[in-house]
């Protein structure tokens, strides 16, 4: 079986996995060195933004084959499974504390009203959201996905690319460009289908006219695209006063992780072993289950008082380590069926 995967793209899987970690563990975050900003931290956390997208592509990349064949069945069969999953997880985090401290002098219903009524108070970006930030990558991927089948249903795949682009123009002018446009959408765009459609229909387009680009190429639009995406942060910030580090999907992401793709498909063979294919099968539930490792291990340094770079690399190394064993003993219950794909 692991004769017909491809091991470069599970390696970028890993990788961008230990990106989306490194993001949401912020690192490096309160060690200011020009104008009082941490431009260590905020740079590490750019860095990784080609992660969610090259997970993206990826699907649409697998689901390319069954998805033209029958959308419609082959969007129900991949989208039940994940949507169950998402659900599962909603509800844990909305049970789960955040906060140890408060918790413990507080109470539980002091601690959780709060993260509640600021879900409450955007519904429809929760739902296409869910009880934590990072698990919109699943509604992302199932509306993006849905879009996708709709075209190929209908038998206009022709459509898929320019309804993409489309999407994701009105995405950033209504989202990290929304400072020029003025343009204000009824969810954060980076939420639903408006920026996940374009990264899922490279994919799928990819596989469907077997696209390829010689390595060294590949690596030219890859780097171009992360130039791109760091200099329009650069100038958004400059120009709007936009955080930095709250940029998800602009003009050079596509590119940038459309290149990274290319070099992993160059490459089909690189880094092939059967531990690969092992750890790789449990991205999607250390993915899931990251965040709350996250939460929890800050936590534990605060109360512990511990904190500096040593803290910042350690939270990263704690995460991977733990996020994989609970996953695996999850895996070893019934459990699994619920909270696992």
């Amino acid at each position: 079986m692991n004769k017909d995967r491809i091991a470069s793209f599970e390696w970028g899987r890993l990788i961008a996995l230990l990106a989306v970690i490194i993001i949401h563990a912020k690192p490096f975050m309160n060690a200011p060195i020009i104008d009082e900003l941490p431009w260590v931290g905020l740079l590490l956390n750019q860095l990784g933004r080609f992660a969610v997208p090259l997970f993206f592509i990826l699907a649409g990349y697998f689901i390319m084959p069954k998805l033209s064949e029958m959308a419609l069945p082959t969007l129900k069969r991949y989208s039940l499974p994940l949507l169950k999953v998402w659900l599962a997880w909603s509800i844990i985090y909305l049970a789960m504390p955040f906060n140890l401290m408060k918790f413990y002098t507080e109470g539980y219903l002091a601690e959780r009203s709060g993260y509640w009524n600021f879900l409450l108070s955007n519904p429809l970006n929760t739902l296409f959201e869910g009880g934590m930030v990072h698990l919109w990558y699943i509604p992302g991927l199932i509306c993006g996905l849905a879009v996708i089948a709709l075209c190929c249903a209908l038998k206009q795949q022709k459509l898929i690319l320019p309804v993409a682009v489309a999407l994701y123009v009105y995405g950033l002018m209504a989202g990290s460009y929304q400072p020029i446009f003025g343009i204000e959408a009824p969810v954060f765009t980076r939420n639903g289908p408006f920026l996940s459609t374009l990264m899922i229909a490279i994919g799928f387009m990819a596989r469907k006219h077997n696209y390829k680009l010689p390595f060294v190429i590949a690596a030219l639009l890859a780097i171009g695209g992360m130039g791109l995406h760091l200099l329009e942060g650069l100038f958004l910030l400059k120009q709007h006063g936009t955080a930095y580090n709250i940029n998800d999907f602009l003009m050079g992401t596509p590119l940038w992780a459309a290149g990274i793709f290319f070099m992993l498909a160059d490459k089909p063979d690189f880094g092939r072993s059967p531990a690969l294919f092992k750890l790789s099968k449990d991205i999607l539930g250390i993915y899931l289950v990251h965040l709350l490792i996250i939460i929890y291990t800050l936590n534990t340094f605060r109360i512990l008082g511990f904190s500096g770079y040593v803290a910042d690399i350690s939270v990263i190394a704690i995460v991977c380590v733990v996020s994989y064993v609970i996953v695996k003993l999850i895996d070893k219950t019934p459990l699994k069926n619920v909270l696992l794909r």
